[in-house]
């Protein structure tokens, strides 16, 4: 179900909807200019605010393609502290950069990834930088429309499905469902693994895609944990429901819905304290301390603290942790994959829109 606020704010929807509608109507009308490229340019967004998976969805676009592709990333790099355009290198903080490009990096160095809040100018930066470029994937960029994507790749969190959803602020919509005919793909995250036919038949006649639209359904991988100081693979093993006995974690999470992360960590932990931050929280002294206090608050003989990939961006700049928490402190990589043997079919969409076009031209 879709998370909606009072009903006293749907009055203000109306209000932004009227505002959001005018502004594709400008676009859509070409009276506010689009740009287009000659570069496959790849955009992942929502119509939601926060909590679908892009990162793990970017990351999974970016695996795929840079076998045989030059890739690049650009994001806006949300909550940094630096303005304009900037490449992430290996002296990059997430205040640089943002925690999510940050992410993306330390995973993928071997591509370009940068930042700038003016996605064009941001790709001229690029092609000008970086000139064998061959792909740029878009972060977060569906609402992003002074650029015209090649392939444009909708995402919607299977528990809050954008057509059970109203316009911010009543509801979490950043701009009407109408809007979702942008996009080529349509993907439902965080779907269950064990999401029958039938139930899948039902949710695409209910969302109602359009003949040019592919769906496809992909749940999330949790891997195995990493020390987030020391970069290392402990002998820790989350999936075992048989370890659950006396072991106790502190669960540090800053992001839009962590419920999933909290359901799959219980079925390992017998004590957890879960110390729940805003979405990108910038961590100060004060968290620490309270994540320490935790720490040795638990009574469970083998102590953990848990974090996510994304926080542990952040949380890393804390290099004077002491023993024993600083080696008892890791994070839960998230990776994605697709349900009913999609991946083949996704992953050639991708490869052949890459191959395919050397000018920018919408693949609908």
């Amino acid at each position: 179900m879709a998370y909606k606020r009072s009903i006293f704010l749907y009055p203000f929807s109306l209000l932004y909807g009227f505002a959001t509608g005018f502004r594709n109507f400008l676009f859509n009308s070409k009276i506010l200019k689009s740009h287009t490229f000659n570069i496959p340019i790849i955009c992942v967004g929502n119509l939601t605010v926060g909590g679908t998976g892009k990162t793990p969805h970017t990351e999974y676009l970016t695996d795929l393609l840079r076998t045989n592709f030059k890739v690049a990333v650009l994001s806006r790099g949300y909550k940094r502290k630096t303005n304009g355009f900037r490449f992430a290198d290996d002296n990059s903080l997430a205040n640089d950069i943002g925690d999510e490009p940050l992410q993306i990096f330390r995973k993928f160095p071997d591509i370009t990834v940068a930042v700038d809040t003016n996605r064009v100018h941001g790709v001229q930066i690029i092609l000008k930088e970086k000139p064998d470029t061959e792909v740029i994937i878009l972060d977060d960029g569906f609402q992003h429309r002074s650029i015209t994507p090649g392939l444009s790749i909708l995402l919607s969190d299977f528990e809050r499905l954008i057509i059970k959803d109203d316009l911010l602020p009543y509801g979490n919509l950043r701009e009407s469902i109408r809007n979702m005919r942008r996009a080529d793909i349509i993907l439902i995250t965080k779907s269950p693994e064990s999401i029958s036919p039938i139930q899948r038949r039902l949710l695409v006649k209910e969302i109602n895609k359009a003949p040019y639209q592919n769906l496809y359904f992909t749940f999330i991988k949790y891997k195995d944990p990493v020390n987030v100081f020391d970069n290392i693979i402990p002998d820790l093993d989350i999936s075992s429901e048989s370890k659950k006995a006396d072991r106790g974690i502190v669960l540090v999470t800053g992001i839009a819905n962590p419920k999933l992360f909290l359901d799959y960590l219980q079925k390992s932990f017998n004590e957890i304290i879960h110390l729940s931050f805003s979405d990108h929280h910038r961590f100060i002294l004060k968290d620490i301390e309270k994540i320490q206090d935790s720490w040795k608050s638990l009574t469970s003989s083998l102590k953990y603290v848990i974090t996510t990939e994304k926080d542990a961006a952040r949380l890393r700049e804390f290099a004077n942790i002491a023993e024993p928490i600083r080696s008892s402190f890791y994070y839960i990589p998230v990776g994605t994959d697709f349900l009913n043997d999609d991946k083949d079919e996704f992953d050639n969409l991708i490869v052949n829109y890459v191959r395919k076009n050397k000018r920018n031209n919408r693949v609908s």
